[in-house]
C-alpha cells in the first residue's frame, strides 16, 4: 500500500474537519422567488438599526477557510400580534470585511478581490461596482418541527433566488431581533462560478467550496 506524503494528510485532514463542521450547519432550500408579502394595514413597522445589524460568512478551500463580515444598512420589518408578516433588509457589498486576515498577511489584497475592485477580476465574485448591493425580501415565517423557518427572496447580482433557513425571533418592547442559524447558500445559483469545480475541471486543489456559511442577525426598533 502506498504511504501518503505528510502534505497530502493534510490536505485530508483538514478536508475531513471542515465536513465534520459543516454537518452541523443546515443547507439553505433554494428555489425560484417567490411572492413577497404585503404588511396589512394593522401592521407596525420596525426600522432596522445598521449599527447591529450584520451577516458574517465563512468561505472555504481544501486548505483553510477565510471569514468576515458584511453590513446591512437599512430595512424594515412589519410585524403584527409579535408576528412578522414582511419585511425587506438592504446589503451594502461595498462593505464586505475579511476578519481572519491582517493587512500584513493579504487582507486587503482579498477583499479587493472579492468586490471586484481589481483590474481583470471584476467579475470574480461579487463586481461591486456594477452591484453595489443586494437585498432579502421575506416570503414567509413558518414553524417546522418546533424550528422558525424564515423565507425570502436574497437577490444579488441581479439574481433572485428564494432561500429558507432557521431563526430565532426575540421581541420585547418596541425592538424585534431576527437571528439566524448558521446556514450555507450555494453561490453558483447566483452566477458566482469563480473556482468551482463543480463548473470548472482540472482545478485539482485550486478549488473554492460553492458553499458559502452565512449567519444573519438584524435588529430593528420601533
Amino acid at each position: 500500500m502506498k504511504r501518503l506524503s505528510f502534505s497530502s494528510m493534510v490536505i485530508m485532514l483538514i478536508a475531513l474537519g471542515l465536513s465534520s463542521c459543516n454537518d452541523t450547519v443546515k443547507e439553505s432550500k433554494t428555489s425560484e422567488p417567490k411572492q413577497t408579502l404585503a404588511p396589512t394595514q394593522k401592521a407596525i413597522a420596525f426600522n432596522i438599526k445598521k449599527e447591529v445589524s450584520t451577516i458574517d460568512w465563512l468561505g472555504s478551500k481544501p486548505l483553510g477557510t477565510h471569514t468576515g463580515t458584511i453590513d446591512i444598512t437599512k430595512g424594515t420589518f412589519y410585524l403584527q400580534e409579535a408576528t412578522i408578516e414582511s419585511g425587506k433588509f438592504l446589503i451594502d457589498m461595498n462593505s464586505i470585511t475579511v476578519t481572519d486576515l491582517d493587512q500584513n498577511s493579504g487582507k486587503e489584497s482579498l477583499e479587493s478581490h472579492l468586490k471586484g475592485t481589481v483590474e481583470g477580476k471584476e467579475g470574480d465574485f461579487f463586481n461591486v461596482q456594477k452591484y453595489p448591493t443586494a437585498t432579502f425580501e421575506v416570503t414567509g415565517v413558518t414553524e417546522v418541527e418546533g424550528t422558525k423557518m424564515m423565507s425570502g427572496n436574497l437577490t444579488m447580482l441581479s439574481i433572485s433566488q428564494n432561500i429558507s433557513f432557521p431563526v430565532q425571533i426575540t421581541n420585547q418592547d418596541n425592538m424585534v431581533q431576527v437571528k439566524s442559524e448558521p446556514f450555507t447558500i450555494d453561490r453558483t445559483k447566483w452566477g458566482i462560478n469563480f473556482g468551482s469545480k463543480s463548473i470548472f475541471d482540472n482545478l485539482g486543489d485550486k478549488f473554492i467550496n460553492d458553499d458559502i456559511q452565512i449567519t444573519i442577525d438584524v435588529t430593528a426598533m420601533m
